[in-house]
């Protein structure tokens, strides 16, 4: 079942990572501030003791083989059996992982995280009978199944998806080539990371300083945003032409990976491979052609921000390697843990008193590991536990960017929450498609807040500032790239060539038209052109433009909400309730959001626009006292 492949994506999708806060001993942390893992299991007995009984539940899948599609009765008691292992190795993997992720040292459960690890391919192998035989179905027959049992109710969004796609499956002989095809589908992305990762020869650049740096991509990302732009100027120079060295073979691997995708595209009988990548969520390829056209007819927008940024900067010229210097002099808000949460708490007033209540459950009732101490992992995830509560991991600081991304956790928390309690266990995952919606919702709803309390203009310009470079980054840096696999993509499918060279050029052509070259806006350097070969997204089929439509949905929201227009808000929480029981375009749809339309993406245009005007009026403001 399609649940099994978000067991551990979880923990990958809502992950932020973060610089090292300041650390601590465990022991030295107040309890009220460390999640309480034994509402998960009291102990590690208890955590054996369930997963010793799954792994007695995996052998008696076998007995529902050849048999589901002859009664409703034999199908509803093989999909509640492996519902009910789903379920269980969800509560194991979560324990086991959130219990190494306070103290990464501990090797004992790493241990128990390798157990479960092997036990969900074990899963999969023995239940993959089960959709081939479901599929021997047709939709009058299923009816009369669910009439006959309506407990299979739960599974019409799973059952009725697999009849909907039945199209692309092939004989059983094909599909056990498709299948056998896995072995080498990873073959390109495993080439790229170990090459990209492992062998690649970091160049060495120095300083303004006199200091040698290896620029490994860690110290890639430290040193392109130096305040020295002298010194930005040689890391971006030095890091992207040794990648131009070895143009042919990240080719190689990019156009490897791209004719893996062609192969099911192909084996699949999709049209495109943009339309076989977004069937699985039922997503119109309307939506991401939608997302690129109206970026592209909105790039003056962009070029405002760039201009912004020049003039916040103090050069003459605008260069692409000044774009991740610091935009605006740090501001020091602090905020002890209370005060954060205070603040968030009072922010999200606008959701309603249930809402907020739900909040303060997660503060007092020890969802959320709140500090850093020695061992534990970095970052910060959100992980919804069906039938217990979500957990958060934090490493709080006291910094600004700490109590922004605890709302934004919270978001994610909430969403699981609500989704959690309203639905059952098989329709409770969403989609990646809308996970990250509920997450900047609570940002947008925190920043207009403070900017409405905040007095002090400086303030006010560091979290406006903030709010255009994340703009920058999720929306229209995230679009240029999709821009860019789309058109590979349909170049392949064509079956045109696609050397590194070929890659290069198409790259330095969209970046160039992003960040207004030609217009004298941003200069790009050609050197950018390599740019394409340090992205790994672009292995992940045709996944980065879900960051900018889920960008776009919660700013189109929480803008609906704060006029308070009527029902919007009612309608957002039944996005969160509504889990994965509706496709995701159409669970947007139900909250006032049409992702097919450009409605969203101009709301998102209009209120980057009226920041920008805030942040102009302060800084002629500033002109004129100087």
């Amino acid at each position: 079942m399609k649940r099994l492949c978000y067991l551990i994506l979880t923990f990958m999708m809502f992950n932020i990572q973060e610089p090292a806060a300041q650390i601590r001993i465990r022991e030295e942390v107040a309890e009220k501030y460390k999640w309480n893992l034994k509402d998960l299991y009291e102990n590690d007995q208890g955590w054996e003791a369930d997963k010793n009984e799954v792994v007695a539940m995996i052998p008696e899948i076998a007995e529902f083989q050849g048999k589901v599609s002859e009664s409703a009765e034999k199908l509803k008691k093989c999909l509640a059996h492996l519902t009910e292992i789903n379920k269980k190795l969800y509560r194991l993997y979560s324990y086991a992982s959130m219990s190494s992720d306070q103290d990464t040292r501990v090797s004992k459960y790493q241990s128990m995280k390798q157990q479960l690890q092997q036990l969900f391919p074990q899963v999969g192998a023995k239940s993959s009978f089960l959709e081939p035989e479901i599929l021997t179905l047709d939709t009058a027959k299923l009816d009369s199944f669910i009439e006959e049992e309506p407990d299979l109710a739960v599974y019409r969004m799973y059952l009725y998806d697999l009849l909907r796609k039945k199209a692309h499956r092939g004989s059983p002989g094909e599909e056990k080539i498709i299948a056998d095809a896995g072995l080498m589908s990873g073959t390109p992305y495993n080439a790229f990371s170990i090459f990209s990762d492992a062998e690649f020869p970091d160049p060495v650049v120095t300083l303004s300083t006199g200091e040698e740096v290896k620029l490994n991509k860690s110290n890639f990302s430290l040193h392109r945003a130096s305040k020295i732009q002298e010194d930005r100027k040689k890391v971006f120079e030095v890091f992207f032409t040794r990648i131009g060295e070895f143009e042919n073979t990240f080719g190689a691997q990019l156009s490897g990976n791209l004719k893996r995708d062609l192969f099911y595209m192909k084996a699949r009988d999709y049209e495109s491979c943009l339309q076989r990548a977004l069937d699985d969520n039922n997503i119109p390829v309307e939506v991401y052609h939608n997302l690129v056209n109206n970026v592209n007819e909105n790039l003056d927008t962009f070029h405002r921000y760039l201009k912004l940024r020049q003039r916040m900067m103090g050069v003459d010229d605008l260069h692409y390697y000044d774009l991740y210097a610091p935009l605006v002099k740090e501001v020091d808000l602090r905020y002890q843990v209370d005060e954060a949460q205070n603040l968030v708490l009072t922010s999200l007033n606008a959701l309603g008193k249930d809402y907020t209540e739900v909040v303060r459950d997660a503060f007092r009732n020890r969802w959320i590991d709140m500090y850093p101490n020695e061992g534990k992992r970095s970052g910060a995830y959100s992980n919804g536990v069906y039938d217990v509560h979500p957990y958060i991991l934090m490493n709080f600081n006291g910094k600004y960017d700490d109590v922004s991304t605890l709302t934004h956790e919270l978001g994610h928390t909430m969403h699981s929450y609500l989704s959690n309690t309203h639905q059952p266990f098989p329709t409770a995952q969403y989609t990646i498609f809308v996970a990250e919606v509920a997450s900047t919702f609570n940002e947008e709803l925190l920043n207009s807040y403070l900017l409405n309390e905040l007095q002090d203009e400086k303030a006010k310009l560091s979290i406006l500032g903030n709010y255009v470079e994340s703009a920058k980054g999720t929306l229209f840096r995230q679009t240029q790239f999709a821009e860019f696999e789309l058109k590979i993509h349909e170049m392949i499918e064509r079956g045109e060539a696609l050397t590194g060279e070929k890659l290069s050029e198409i790259y330095l052509e969209i970046v160039k038209k992003y960040y207004g070259h030609d217009q004298g806006v941003c200069e790009v350097p050609d050197y950018i052109k390599y740019e394409w070969a340090y992205v790994p997204h672009f292995y992940y089929n045709f996944y980065v433009y879900q960051y900018a439509t889920s960008f776009t949905a919660s700013v189109a929201l929480a803008e609906k909400v704060l006029n308070e227009e009527p029902g919007v808000k009612e309608r957002y929480l039944e996005l969160l309730k509504s889990g994965g029981s509706k496709y995701p375009v159409d669970q947007l749809k139900d909250a006032g959001i049409d992702m097919t339309t450009s409605e969203p993406f101009q709301l998102t245009i209009r209120k980057l626009n009226q920041v920008m005007d805030e942040m102009e009026a302060i800084l002629n403001k500033e002109d004129q006292e100087f």
